[in-house]
């Protein structure tokens, strides 16, 4: 028998991922001022990306982990829950992160017209066949940073219109210079300049998960306490419908969120 060599790749030991970690801790948020450390992280990293052209397409909370597995237990005052384990949470004991998942990763090209990133996280221009680049990413990291202050994902659906109208729903209208360059496999989702909604939809159980989710600005005043103005701003900045207006990632760590009354670096 001949000799085996056997290659081996040995990575480093991380934690959990912050989808892993919201769903052992029954989905409930992160408080603001991790988010805000997990935020700049994330943020860092898309920009690094982007300077050397590449897009990662696929940024999710199952795609970012956790440095350490260790977690801390703090009261959790907002519960509503009988159970006496749920009075208290659990809060990772470092918000130091790793982005993972670079088998989607592209460079920048003018065609890029195929579906990229996992549905929640799916930035319009993506749904609309517009072509898509550096701010799908952008869009992405906005979705997840409400997930972390929630504990859930922003946009829970499996279906592009209902997800077009519950981006209206929280973000307002999207423009009509968008609608209005849809393309041939989107036309079915406008009407007249407007989204075909409620008229297109699939089923009331359909219209009820669209009508049940309230605007971004309400969202966040739901769940944060403090910091709540400047996240809102940040947030409105990340997920604006036109990805030409859409902060970058350099832009986005200069905002106030992260600079204001916060020494980062």
């Amino acid at each position: 028998m001949g000799e085996f060599k056997w290659l081996q790749q040995v990575f480093e030991k991380l934690g959990p991922s912050l989808y892993d970690f919201l769903r052992k801790n029954s989905y409930r948020s992160f408080p603001i001022d991790l988010v805000r450390e997990i935020g700049w992280q994330l943020l860092e990293c898309v920009a690094f990306m982007h300077d050397l052209r590449m897009i990662h397409t696929d940024l999710k909370p199952e795609n970012i982990l956790l440095v350490s597995p260790e977690y801390l237990k703090i009261p959790d005052y907002k519960s509503t829950s009988k159970s006496p384990s749920s009075f208290f949470k659990r809060v990772p004991k470092s918000s130091a992160i790793k982005v993972i998942d670079f088998g989607s990763t592209t460079y920048e090209r003018e065609d890029q017209t195929y579906i990229v990133s996992t549905r929640h996280y799916r930035a319009p221009e993506v749904i609309l066949g517009l072509g898509w680049s550096y701010p799908c990413d952008i869009w992405s990291v906005g979705c997840i940073l409400v997930e972390l202050c929630t504990g859930e994902a922003l946009f829970q659906t499996h279906e592009n219109l209902e997800h077009l109208a519950m981006m209206e729903r929280v973000l307002g209208l999207m423009p009509q210079q968008m609608l209005k360059r849809v393309d041939r496999h989107a036309e079915k989702y406008v009407r007249r300049g407007r989204l075909d909604w409620p008229e297109g939809a699939t089923s009331r159980e359909s219209i009820k998960a669209v009508m049940k989710l309230p605007r971004l600005q309400n969202l966040i005043m739901q769940h944060v306490d403090h910091s709540a103005g400047d996240l809102i701003h940040l947030l409105q900045g990340l997920l604006r419908y036109d990805p030409f207006e859409r902060l970058t990632a350099r832009d986005a760590l200069r905002h106030s969120f992260f600079t204001r009354d916060h020494l980062r670096r």
